[in-house]
Order: structure tokens, then sequence, then C-alpha cells
């Protein structure tokens, strides 16, 4: 997830293919500079976006939609399920990078939503080690979403050339779903539609949480241990989509943690083990893992002191199941994992009363 595109083609050669579209495609987002334009431009939020031309503003600048697209691609994790949760099938899509079961590229909820929209063959692009700038061009986009990605300023660029890009609002990989249902609704010029989706799932997410009255208040840390290497811990702070659907669910972090955070923009933050003390006020951790993983943690001479580790209070999530890609919430996962997601995080609080 936090892998930033690496490109299958050489940036001296993309450029000039990249002249090439400019001149067939005749549109290009807009970055930090502003363009000469004959119509009227409402520079706006994507929630007060009601009109064409649509103007985007996010972490590259901006980005005109000078009309509604009739094809829409999107790239890198989940900006596809936005658009399919709205009922619009993109000409072309990035494959999931972790969490599928076969090699469809397919998370779950995704081959669902696509059956039920009658797709038998979507256009997926195979693109887990970079962008495929030329697939990419290859489905004639009328608008490339990417709300919820990890492109850099670079590749922006080079993919306005093909067609206008609806970037991150403000750093990659720290989209919140809510973002990215905003962004990529009013890139594709649904807003409303956007807006009755969020209140859905929003309705929905508060009906299950009746079920679970334990989770709110609790202080959680997703943090990321790794079997190899017990010196370190990875933890996604607030700025991550993880934690601030933990915070939807009525969890807070702790100060201790938080305090060690020096980027409030970055989603993630390294600890040394020396360091885990900052996890000793959290009433349950969650990360990604499995049995083997937890009970190596619970020996480590540092990390088994952790008052979490020592009485269980951990939610690991397995990556050979379809769970693990559900911490990175967007209106699809929401739905098909709220269910055992929050089981998985009811039962590790319930240790707290053991």
């Amino acid at each position: 997830m936090e892998m930033i595109a690496k490109r299958k083609v050489s940036l001296l050669s993309f450029v000039f293919f990249a002249m090439f579209m400019a001149l067939l495609v005749g549109c290009s987002a807009e970055s930090n500079s502003s363009t000469e334009s004959t119509k009227k431009e409402t520079v706006s939020t994507p929630e007060e976006n009601s009109q064409y031309p649509i103007v985007i503003e996010h972490a590259f600048g901006k980005t005109e939609i000078p009309s509604k697209p009739e094809r829409v691609v999107t790239i890198q994790w989940g900006n596809h399920d936005v658009a399919l949760a709205l009922g619009v099938v993109p000409v072309g899509f990035s494959a999931a990078n972790f969490g599928v079961q076969d090699d469809s590229g397919l998370l779950p909820w995704t081959a669902e939503k696509l059956e039920e929209l009658g797709v038998t063959d979507p256009n997926v692009f195979q693109d887990t080690d970079g962008l495929d700038f030329e697939a990419i061009s290859d489905a004639k986009p009328d608008v490339i979403l990417a709300a919820y990605s990890g492109i850099t300023e670079e590749d922006y660029q080079l993919l306005s050339q093909i067609a206008p890009v609806v970037a991150y609002p403000n750093a990659p990989w720290a989209t919140t779903w809510r973002e990215q249902v905003s962004y990529n609704a009013n890139g594709m010029g649904m807003k409303a539609e956007g807006d009755q989706l969020i209140k859905d799932i929003e309705d929905m997410v508060n009906e299950k949480l009746n079920e679970y009255p334990q989770i709110k208040g609790k202080r959680v840390v997703w943090v990321n241990f790794s079997a190899d290497d017990m010196s370190k811990l990875h933890i996604y702070t607030p700025a991550d989509s993880r934690v601030s659907f933990l915070h939807e669910l009525g969890m807070e972090y702790p100060e201790s943690v938080t305090e060690q955070i020096t980027d409030p923009t970055s989603y993630s933050l390294n600890l040394s083990a020396e360091n885990a003390e900052a996890l000793y006020d959290a009433d349950l951790l969650i990360g990604y893992g499995n049995e083997e993983l937890y009970q190596a943690i619970k020996a480590d001479p540092l990390l088994g002191k952790i008052p979490a580790i020592e009485r269980g209070s951990v939610a690991f999530i397995e990556s050979d199941t379809p769970l693990v890609a559900a911490g990175t919430p967007n209106p699809l996962s929401i739905s098909y994992t709220i269910d055992d997601y929050l089981e998985l995080i009811g039962g590790a609080i319930d240790k707290l009363n053991e």
C-alpha cells in the first residue's frame, strides 16, 4: 500500500509519448499555474462544485473537468470501488495488490459489484510494479481518478497529458474514505450521488456499531510488527485512512503515540522497540499478522511487556483473507467487511475484562 508507483517505461521515452498524446487528446489537468480560458472558472473544493467547468483543487494544484466524463479510468488503490459503488464501470482500473485470492486482481467486493452491474471482462491494469501509462492511455479516458493513491508530482504531470487527473487532497495515501467518495464523485460529475453514498455508509456503520458498545472510547494503535526484525515498530498515524476509520468507529489514539508524530501529514511512523512503552496506554492493538506472529511478539523481551500483548487484546488481520484489505476503507469494502471487522475488534476489546 505504501508503494510509490514505479514506471514501467523510462521517463525519457514517455516524455515523447506524452507530447504526442497531448496533441491527440487536447485536454490537460492544471497544476499550480493557472491557464487561460474563455469559460468562466469556478475554483472550489469538491463539496462546492455544482456546474461545469468543475475545477478540483488537490495536492498538485488544480484540475479542470470541462464536461461530464463518459470514460473513467482509475489507478492504484480502491478508486474504482468508489466509481462502481456509484454505478459507473471504469473503462480501466488498477489491480488490487494484496488480499486477492486469485490472479484476477479483484477483491471480492469489487468482483461482486462488477457481476451485479453485468460486467464479465473488466479492463484491469496489472500494474502492481508501477503505473502502466500506455495501458491507461489506450483506455482513452476522459478523466483519471487517483484520490487515494501515492502518485508523485511527476506521475501527475505525465498522466495529465492523457486526461485530467483527480489527485489526492493533501498527501499520498492519506485520503479518508469520505474524501475518496467526494473527490472521485465530483470528478465524475456526480456530487449529489456521492453525498448520498456517504450518508448511506454512515447510517449503515452507525447501525452496526449499536451491536458493539464496548468499542466506544477505547484507545487503539494500528501497529505492524515483523517476525524478521523485532527491533522496529511501524505505526499508522491518524492521517492514514485506516486510523481515521477507527476514530469513526469511536476509538482514539493514546497521547503517548500521537506525541511521537513530527509530521502530521505523514501516514506512518517508525519507532524502535526500545520505545515500545509508547504502546502501553493502548487498550488494544490492530495490525497485519497471525497467531504465529503474536506468539513471537509475546516471547520478545521488550514487545512482550506491552500490556495489550500480555492480555491478548490484539486484533491481527491475516494476509490470506479479504479482511486484510478492509483496513483501507471505501464504500464497497466497508459494506462487505464491516461485520467481520467489528467482531474482530470487539473480541480483542473483550480481553480487557477477562
